[in-house]
């Protein structure tokens, strides 16, 4: 099992999880609202679009978490690329990660059982 971790621009998040929603095997997904800062240092600007913290400023994203089996990876990170670009800067990353242990709360069971 992977887990994907996609930082995107809030304003494509409806975009992504339409395409999201139309892969079968997708479990679920959890969506955050998050601030940080990558190659473009986020400036403070009057339009919203970035958090002043202290000192600093901070771009405003998206964060979506999502735990798909192997096989269905390469499809996933597909489908959340189309969605989320605009081919701008600040469009966003997506990182792949291995899962070592997925357990339902509820119940306890494992993996694809969960």
């Amino acid at each position: 099992m992977k887990e994907i971790k996609a930082i995107i621009q809030p304003f494509r998040l409806d975009a992504v999880i339409d395409a999201l929603r139309r892969h079968p095997e997708l479990p679920g997904v959890t969506i955050s609202d998050v601030v940080g800062f990558g190659k473009q240092k986020a400036l403070s600007t009057p339009d919203g679009q970035n958090v002043q913290v202290g000192a600093q400023a901070f771009a405003k994203k998206t964060k979506l978490e999502i735990v798909v089996d192997d096989d269905a990876v390469d499809e996933v990170v597909d489908l959340i690329t189309r969605a989320a670009h605009t081919g701008n800067p600040g469009d966003g990353v997506i990182i792949v990660y291995d899962v070592l242990d997925k357990r339902r709360i509820r119940d306890g069971k494992q993996f694809g059982d969960a």
